[in-house]
C-alpha cells in the first residue's frame, strides 16, 4: 500500500492544512526486490539489473572486488535465485537486510572504478517489468577506484524542479555558541558559511532561504517552523563543535532521533538545544497539527529521507579530503531544530577547540572547500523519493 498524503489524511484525520505542512514526498510503503540478473552488454560491458516493486531509492559503494547497492525502505527476498550470465565479472550476488536497508552484495573476479553516471538507468515499468535498476560496468583499476566509501549516486547535476532548501546557521544574537581559544565564535563562522552555500546553492538551481541573515538570535522551535513555512524539501543546520579534548577535530553530521546514538551525540544535543534556555521559561511548544503530523508513519519517512542525506553528505565530505571526526559517518540524536516535518540534518563543520581546525574554520578557502562538498551533496540527493 503506498501512503500518499490523502491517504495520510484518511488515517489520521488531519486538517488540509496540516497535510501542507507536510514534505512534498510519497509515504511509500515498504519496496520488495522481484528479480536480480546479470548480462554482458557490447564493449565487454557486465550489466547487473535490479528489479523492485517500487522506484528505489539507492545509493553504491565500492569495497574491494565487491560493487555493493543499497536499497532504502526494501525488504530481502530469501526465495529469489539470482539469474547469472556467464563471462560476466560478477561471481556471486547476495543478500544483506539491515534494518530497512537491503544490499545487494556483487562479488566481482576483478575490481571495478567508481560507475559513471550515464552507465546507470532506472527504468519504469513496463510489460511484464517493473522497475529496474540497471548498471553497466568494466574491469577498472584508475584513481577513480572507490573502497568501503558509500557513494550516494547523483541522479542530476541540476534539480529537475526548483527544490527548496532552507539554511539555518546555528546560534547567533546573544547566543555565540562555542568560542574558540583564539576568540572565534561559532555563530560567526557559520553565518559566512550558510551566506556562501545559499549562493553556491541559487547558482545552481534551487530555491533556498536563510533562517537567520545577520546576527539574530532565534529560537530553535522558530528555526524549525521557518522550513514548515516555506515547504523546503531538505533543512540544513549548521554548526561548529567544541570538545573536552583540544586534539579532537573533524566534521560530523546528525540526524533527529528519540535516542541518542551515543554518549558524546547526547551531550552535543543538549548543548545545541540549551539555546532555547537562554532567557527562556522552558521550551516554545509546537503547533498541535505539527505534533499531530508527526505520526510514527511520519517520522519514519522524515527520519530515512533524513539520514539518505546525511549519508550522501558524509560522503561528500570524505571525497573532498574534508577531516571527519572519528566514529559512524553518521551519528542520532534528539536536536529540536530538527523536529519538524521536513527531512533535514545537522551538520557539524569542524572543532573550534581545536587551535589547528579553528584558524581553518575562518578561512575563506576552507569554507569555500565545505561549501562545495555540501553543494554536491544536495545536487546528489534523490528529492523524489
Amino acid at each position: 500500500m503506498k501512503f500518499t498524503r490523502r491517504t495520510l489524511l484518511k488515517i489520521t484525520g488531519l486538517g488540509t492544512m496540516a497535510i501542507a505542512m507536510l514534505p512534498r514526498v510519497a509515504f511509500a510503503g515498504r519496496n520488495s526486490l522481484r528479480t536480480v540478473r546479470t548480462g554482458i552488454q557490447p564493449g565487454n560491458k557486465t550489466r547487473l539489473v535490479i528489479e523492485t516493486s517500487e522506484r528505489p531509492s539507492y545509493t553504491l559503494s565500492y569495497p574491494t572486488n565487491q560493487l555493493v547497492v543499497t536499497l532504502s525502505n526494501t525488504a530481502a527476498n530469501a526465495s529469489l535465485a539470482p539469474a547469472m550470465a556467464s563471462g560476466t565479472l560478477i561471481t556471486a550476488i547476495t543478500q544483506v537486510q539491515s534494518g530497512d536497508k537491503l544490499q545487494i552484495i556483487a562479488d566481482l573476479s576483478r575490481p571495478i572504478n567508481e560507475i559513471p553516471r550515464d552507465s546507470i538507468m532506472l527504468l519504469n515499468p513496463n510489460g511484464d517489468n517493473d522497475y529496474r535498476l540497471v548498471l553497466d560496468f568494466v574491469a577498472g583499476t584508475g584513481a577513480g577506484a572507490k573502497t568501503a566509501t558509500t557513494t550516494s549516486v547523483a541522479h542530476s547535476t541540476t534539480p529537475s524542479r526548483k527544490y527548496t532548501i532552507v539554511i539555518d546557521a546555528g546560534h547567533g544574537g546573544k547566543d555565540p555558541g562555542c568560542i574558540g581559544k583564539g576568540g572565534t565564535k561559532e555563530k560567526v563562522v557559520v553565518l559566512s558559511v550558510a551566506k556562501k552555500l545559499k549562493s553556491k546553492l541559487d547558482a545552481a538551481g534551487f530555491q533556498t532561504y536563510l533562517t537567520r541573515s545577520n546576527d539574530t538570535y532565534l529560537k530553535l522551535a522558530h528555526r524549525a517552523s521557518i522550513g514548515e513555512k516555506k515547504h523546503a524539501d531538505l533543512f540544513l543546520s549548521l554548526h561548529a563543535n567544541a570538545n573536552p579534548s583540544r586534539s579532537m577535530q573533524g566534521f560530523s553530521i546528525y540526524t533527529l532521533s528519540e535516542k541518542a546514538s551515543d554518549e558524546e551525540a547526547a551531550k552535543l544535543a543538549d548543548a545545541e538545544n540549551a539555546a532555547d534556555k537562554i532567557d527562556v521559561s522552558g521550551f516554545e511548544q509546537f503547533d498541535k497539527d505539527i505534533r499531530i503530523a508527526l505520526s510514527s508513519l511520519q517520522q519514519h519517512a522524515v527520519a530515512e529521507m533524513s539520514v539518505e542525506y546525511a549519508n550522501g553528505c558524509a560522503s561528500a565530505f570524505k571525497r573532498a579530503k574534508i577531516t571527519q571526526q572519528p566514529g559512524p559517518d553518521v551519528r542520532h540524536a534528539p536536536f529540536a531544530v530538527l523536529r519538524s516535518t521536513v527531512p533535514g540534518a545537522l551538520i557539524e563543520l569542524g572543532h573550534l577547540s581545536n587551535a589547528t581546525e579553528e584558524k581553518l574554520l575562518k578561512t575563506s578557502a576552507h569554507q569555500d572547500k565545505l561549501v562545495a562538498a555540501i553543494v554536491k551533496s544536495v545536487q546528489a540527493y534523490n528529492f523524489d523519493v
